[in-house]
């Protein structure tokens, strides 16, 4: 008899605590089903408030006449690239540059860059 009324003690605390997960389960769920309702709303609300802005701008631009003049110019842009600066160069060429424009012939900068006597007279 003890240990019948041992084994229903023990099924009925296993029936309460089964009992007690799943309503625990069901609150939490409650709470968040609220949430997700009242962030649903809230969400709503803003949209509805949005939507009325919204239309009363496109009744107000409608309203409005077009009374500004377009000028096209043609903008002529000129790209500074590298290649027109001394960047590129060096001084060395430089120098040959501003001799070839000046029409006189430059002196050898160190001798090994000299021309030998039987390349001079190539032509």
């Amino acid at each position: 008899m003890t240990r019948m009324r041992l084994i229903f003690l023990a099924t009925l605390a296993v029936a309460i605590a089964a009992a007690g997960w799943a309503a625990r389960g069901w609150f939490e769920d409650a709470q968040r089903l609220s949430a997700e309702r009242a962030t649903r709303e809230a969400i709503d609300a803003a949209m509805e408030r949005e939507s009325e802005i919204a239309a009363q701008v496109e009744a107000a631009l409608a309203d409005l006449e077009a009374n500004e003049r377009i000028i096209d110019r043609g903008i002529i842009r000129e790209i500074e690239k590298p290649v027109y600066r001394r960047m590129c160069l060096e001084p060395d060429a430089i120098r040959l540059l501003n001799h070839a424009a000046a029409g006189t012939v430059p002196e050898p900068a160190d001798p090994d860059d000299a021309l030998p006597d039987d390349a001079a007279q190539a032509d």
